[in-house]
């Protein structure tokens, strides 16, 4: 008998309504399901707009709070899906009831919060994930499975990029997300969890790490028309070293005209290379060295996979392989592999180790800038 997992959802914002889509979608995109899954219901700030939410979208159950959901005999997992500032004790006190959680990124709002969890989840056995939903496209799954394959041999250098734009017009609205109070950090922990979570994933552990940050507009406007003094990075610049050897740069920035959700990268090895840009989320570019440099070129020089929709089963056919994919289906694959993981009692990466490891090198990548960049020890 399928098991069913019913899920309730923390905050729904733009990632509540994401992981809500995933969770509604999955039979859909894999066939045979060994569980069951629905979001039972939600919290967020005001009961009134939990209860709107649901009539509308109709899940079960509006909650006062997200203890209330917490303490419902029916919620098997917590999906937190809060600003920043609220993660830890949400999943801590889902943790102490012995429910499985989904953790948005970035994991927590510091290094401490984040260690305790990933201890406490590991010694209550639980089934616990944090969303870098990135690492889930499938070409992103082909990149790892080149890299494991040996085909980059030794990795040599790489670089990480994340651009976005919403910073850079002084006269936007602030959010939470600008907010060091509420989000810790500003686009360090925004994209750069993202984009170091990335590099870990395919380039391994990192070994000493450099930082800098960029504030370039002192003031934004807060929704009243008032002025806000900027709080948080609005940009920031890495140099790191991994425990391979391996050095390169990661930047994020949400201060470059011209890019909506520019995440790219390339890496370098002795045997060839590989480009990612999420602009073209179907399609990783290979380059293998061993191919002769001929007249006219031969056949060396970086070659299009098209990845799309190749998912291995029970996914990959829906839609058609060759119907281009996108960013949802990332977190859409993400949900299947963590759901499928409690329904089965096994592991899911990454996990809460894995979250508190990234939050540990952005409070490196902190502590570098605190001292001019110079580079600390992960």
């Amino acid at each position: 008998m399928k098991k069913h997992l019913r899920i309730g959802i923390a905050g729904f914002g733009a990632m509540g309504k994401t992981h809500a889509y995933s969770v509604a979608s999955l039979p859909y995109f894999y066939e045979d399901l060994p569980f069951f899954a629905s979001v039972r219901g939600i919290c967020t700030t005001r009961l009134e707009k939990s209860t709107r939410i649901c009539d509308e979208l109709g899940f079960e159950k509006a909650y006062a709070d997200a203890y209330a959901m917490i303490a419902d005999p029916e919620i098997d997992i917590i999906d937190v899906c809060t600003p920043n500032n609220a993660h830890y004790a949400i999943a801590n006190a889902a943790l102490d009831a012995g429910k499985s959680v989904l953790c948005e990124k970035p994991f927590c709002f510091n290094q401490a919060e984040a260690a305790t969890l990933a201890q406490k989840a590991t010694e209550k056995g639980l089934v616990c994930g944090v969303v870098y939903n990135n690492r889930h496209l499938a070409a992103i799954m082909r990149a790892k499975q080149l890299i494991e394959e040996g085909a980059l041999g030794r990795i040599l250098s790489f670089s990480f990029h994340y651009r976005h734009d919403s910073d850079i017009d002084p006269a936007r609205t602030v959010g939470w997300k600008q907010d060091a109070t509420i989000c810790g950090a500003g686009t360090l922990f925004d994209l750069g969890s993202h984009a170091l979570d990335l590099c870990y994933y395919l380039c391994g552990e990192f070994a000493s790490i450099g930082g800098k940050s960029q504030i370039a507009f002192d003031t934004h406007k807060n929704a009243d028309g008032s002025l806000w003094q900027t709080n948080a990075d609005e940009a920031f610049y890495m140099t790191a070293t991994l425990t391979s050897g391996a050095v390169g740069q990661i930047s994020v920035s949400k201060l470059s005209h011209g890019s909506e959700d520019g995440l790219e990268f390339s890496i370098y090895g002795t045997g060839g290379a590989i480009r990612f840009t999420l602009a073209q989320s179907d399609i990783l570019y290979y380059m293998d060295a061993q191919q002769p440099k001929l007249p006219l070129g031969g056949t060396s020089g970086f070659t299009a996979i098209p990845a799309s929709g190749r998912y291995p089963a029970p996914g990959g056919k829906f839609p058609a392989v060759k119907a281009p994919q996108g960013w949802l289906r990332g977190h859409i694959h993400g949900m299947y592999l963590y759901l499928n993981a409690v329904a089965g009692g096994t592991h899911f990466s990454p996990d809460f180790s894995d979250g508190a490891y990234i939050q540990h090198v952005m409070a490196c990548a902190v502590q570098s800038d605190t001292k001019g960049g110079k580079e600390v020890r992960v």
